[in-house]
């Protein structure tokens, strides 16, 4: 397909070649494919002739979804799994042996820091956590001779450190390691790492890609060599961490929208920044999009906008927190985030809680903390909302 504009990439990249063809993107609701004869069954596992052999690493409505999400990620290759976590385990797995050590900020979703704390532990790799992720030599002084990468979520969550991609694929690529970015915040519409000097990128698609809290995905975009040669004719086969097709169907529908929704996503949540940023109850909002946030300068270099993910802390004690979100009418409380509908929910009890007080401490998760993931309502019905329940307190 020719270059074309990333809307127009995110409604036909990789449909070329369905016949019959269709509006909708078809579903292929199978785990396996007759073959002709033994011979073609063969040449099919053996590449010499095309066709797909199993559901665990091939099906046809799954590739269209690698292959768009290849094209507006700017990368050779992507691989779907099943879940966010499974696309950062496979990618890691990949990578990784036993022995080595990887290098990550500690601002990350808290799942991630529980793999790469624990999780790859017990395959012996370590995770060097950078605890000042901001400072390039912090990162410098994790790396040791057995790092085999560096990994960074940008934007995080959920306290919205924006990680300098250019400056730590620099970094990477001096020491001769590849830089992996975690670009589910922000996705393409508004971010592209590897346009950045970043190697590979992962996604939780069941956020903005998604869009609508309806299936559960992952994908990692990278090279042929990673993607095809180490994932899926290795790492994959033996996982198992397969995207399934359904859910890769509705992640083709969700694309479709991508670029306007996080306009209206970003848009909505500056509004509510702004707004957060003001109010005499509020102590500290966290919002790359603010001109008075740390993080401003390097979002505007980077990044189109800024999501739709933001926190704030609030005056008082978690018992204050739990009843702002308590007396929230439309905000919908629940651990997600990238859907239409403004969803909020309390980091130290829930999402990050795994990590142990000393850890979010270090990661900058109060008890005070409220994260939102601002949909695409109304602007002025979300900050009403917010408001009123803030004058609860």
């Amino acid at each position: 397909m020719k270059k074309f504009g990333f809307e127009t990439m995110s409604v036909h990249a990789g449909h070329e070649g369905f016949k019959p063809d269709t509006v909708t993107p078809p579903l292929y609701q199978t785990v396996a494919y007759p073959f002709e004869d033994a011979l073609e069954a063969a040449q099919i596992f053996r590449a010499e002739k095309p066709g797909y052999t199993y559901g665990r690493w091939d099906n046809p409505t799954v590739e269209l979804f690698e292959k768009r999400m290849a094209a507006l990620e700017g990368t050779e290759s992507a691989i779907g799994a099943a879940s966010g976590m499974a696309a950062i385990m496979m990618l890691m797995h990949t990578v990784t042996s036993q022995g080595d050590d990887i290098v990550s900020s500690n601002r990350v979703y808290g799942g991630t820091f529980g793999l790469f704390e624990t999780g790859l532990k017990k395959m012996g790799v370590k995770c060097n956590w950078v605890t000042q992720p901001e400072s390039i030599e912090a990162w410098m002084a994790a790396i040791t001779p057995k790092t085999k990468c560096l990994y960074v979520e940008t934007p995080s969550n959920p306290g919205l450190f924006v990680g300098d991609i250019r400056a730590l694929s620099k970094l990477a690529h001096a020491k001769g390691l590849p830089l992996f970015v975690d670009n589910t915040i922000t996705t393409p519409a508004l971010q592209r790492p590897i346009e950045l000097g970043a190697d590979a990128v992962v996604h939780s698609t069941t956020k903005y890609i998604c869009g609508n809290a309806s299936s559960l995905g992952g994908i990692i975009c990278g090279s042929k060599k990673l993607i095809e040669v180490g994932i899926r004719q290795a790492t994959i086969r033996y996982i198992g961490a397969a995207m399934a097709p359904m859910n890769a169907w509705l992640n083709l529908l969700g694309l479709e929208t991508l670029g306007l929704r996080m306009e209206r996503h970003s848009s909505n949540a500056l509004a509510l920044a702004s707004f957060l940023e003001k109010h005499p109850k509020v102590v500290s909002v966290n919002y790359p999009g603010l001109p008075s946030n740390p993080y401003h300068r390097v979002a505007k270099e980077q990044m189109k906008a800024c999501s739709s993910l933001l926190s704030f802390e609030i005056k008082g004690e978690m018992k204050d927190a739990v009843k702002v979100i308590d007396s929230l009418e439309l905000w919908v409380h629940a651990t997600h985030l990238g859907t239409s509908k403004t969803i909020v929910t309390h980091p130290a009890s829930t999402t990050h809680s795994a990590m142990g007080e000393v850890e979010m401490k270090k990661a900058g998760i109060a008890p005070t903390m409220i994260r939102v993931s601002v949909g695409i309502e109304t602007e002025a019905d979300i900050i009403s909302d917010i408001d009123q329940a803030l004058s609860r307190i």
